[in-house]
């Protein structure tokens, strides 16, 4: 075991802004042990998965991963990616894998060790286990998986712990590109494998997967160093007027969590109440405190699904006629009711997003009154076919300009069209699974490879 490891991470979503630069090579001069990032996401809906694309151009991907390899090979150390291509499907992985190599002729990199792992898992596998009685719990609220759901899933994804990463470093890779995973285990696989507590282990990744999220002045896309060592985590801005700090490594743990103290991994919990927080130098913080507490029992596996719901247009429309804001309900509930002449109340979905109202926020905005002078809404209509999609859109956006409201005497309308037509957009897809499996073998889901890449 090593007195210390040091991984340096560039960028908290690989791809989905270009990595900056400046603070990634300023971090490489630090020379770490480990170069790593996860590339994956639910922010981004469930469209991605369902539809088993990437969300950003391949461009930005491959920009990044060819910052992080070309380094990477120079200093000799691992490179690590988790989630490829923002949900870790099997084609995703294999997207990753083929960039890796084509990098690795272009830079003329000698040969090297790739290996990487999928996530994907089967409708059958899991129709097995209902039928023969194994309950597939949800989260959340969410109640346990039924067939119907099943079937209404266009893809799954298992969320992998640390095993997979720790089989692939057992067996000499030099590059690691995962499948769907937690975002933490990328980093606190290789610390627990050199041999450090998965309490610190844990809380690294914690600290680390969002890169530079966890500094101040926020900046998004700027590098992180980890250091880990027996008895702390600490965690370095490489962005020359970043720095971390106790109250922005704190907060960050408050990051996307409904509990701020903890953090679920495939086998157990990361607790993080008695976590102590120190200025270690003006751009370093120190922490001490984590503790990883196993969940008795079989392993419990984290997964992801997403459906189709239907081809999808976008309107646009904007407000400014104070009399028509104030009654911008009524004229919603005008513009759905000729939807609803035309296709009845079912079969299609007809949403609006009210930005000056609560187009964010929704049912959750707490400011009821309505301040703003002018309103822009977002119409989406969601049906089977695209035809009938554009027709619901269209209504939907053209009858806002129509509505009767009893003290209109005009005739002008109290609406104006950003464009005439509606726009068509990406089929809209539900998260029709988040839910838990319990599994014998933590890798039981996740299938590694090794193959050569270099020259």
């Amino acid at each position: 075991m090593p007195k210390e490891l040091t991984f340096l991470c560039p960028n908290g979503h690989l791809g989905f802004a270009p990595t900056k630069e400046g603070s990634f090579y300023l971090g490489v001069k630090e020379k770490p042990d480990f170069i790593l990032c996860d590339s994956g996401s639910d922010d981004i809906g469930p469209g991605p998965l369902g539809a088993d694309v990437c969300a950003s151009p391949k461009a930005w991907q491959t920009h990044d991963l060819e910052l992080m390899l070309v380094e990477a090979r120079k200093l000799g150390v691992p490179m690590i990616i988790g989630s490829a291509g923002d949900t870790g499907t099997n084609s995703k992985v294999d997207m990753y894998v083929e960039i890796i190599r084509e990098l690795a002729k272009k830079h003329n990199i000698p040969n090297f060790k790739l290996g990487y792992f999928y996530s994907e898992v089967t409708k059958d596998y899991l129709r097995s286990k209902m039928t023969n009685g194994e309950a597939i719990e949800g989260l959340d609220s969410r109640p346990n998986l039924t067939l119907t759901d099943l079937e209404q899933t266009d893809r799954i994804v298992a969320v992998a712990g640390i095993h997979p990463y720790i089989k692939l470093l057992e067996m000499g890779a030099d590059v690691i590109i995962g499948g769907r995973s937690s975002d933490c285990v990328i980093f606190a696989a290789p610390a627990i494998h050199h041999g450090f507590s998965e309490d610190l282990s844990y809380y690294l990744g914690k600290v680390l997967e969002c890169a530079s999220f966890n500094a101040e002045p926020y900046g998004g896309k700027e590098s992180v160093l980890g250091t880990i060592t027996a008895e702390d985590v600490k965690v370095k801005a490489m962005h020359p007027e970043q720095m971390c700090t106790v109250a922005s490594v704190s907060g960050h743990a408050m990051y996307e969590r409904s509990n701020p103290y903890y953090e679920y991994v495939a086998g157990g919990v990361l607790d993080m109440s008695e976590c102590n927080y120190e200025q270690f130098d003006k751009k370093t913080c120190r922490i001490t405190g984590p503790k990883f507490v196993a969940i008795e029992g079989r392993i419990k596996v984290k997964l992801e699904g997403a459906g189709k719901t239907g081809e999808r247009y976008v309107g646009i429309a904007g407000i400014r006629d104070p009399y028509t804001i104030q009654n911008i309900d009524a004229v919603i509930g005008w513009a759905r009711k000729q939807v609803e002449e035309r296709f009845g109340t079912s079969g299609y979905e007809l949403h609006y997003r009210i930005f000056g109202k609560d187009g964010v926020m929704g049912e959750y905005e707490p400011v009821k009154e309505i301040k703003s002078h002018e309103l822009g809404i977002v119409v989406q209509g969601v049906a089977p076919t695209k035809e009938m999609a554009e027709e619901v859109t269209m209504i939907g956006t053209r009858q806002l300009f129509y509505a009767r409201l009893p003290d209109v005497k005009g005739t002008a309308g109290g609406a104006a069209f950003m464009l005439d037509e509606v726009l068509p957009a990406s089929p809209g897809y539900v998260w029709t699974m988040n839910h838990v499996v319990e599994v014998d073998d933590p890798m039981e889901l996740f299938q590694v490879n090794m193959i050569e890449a270099g020259v």
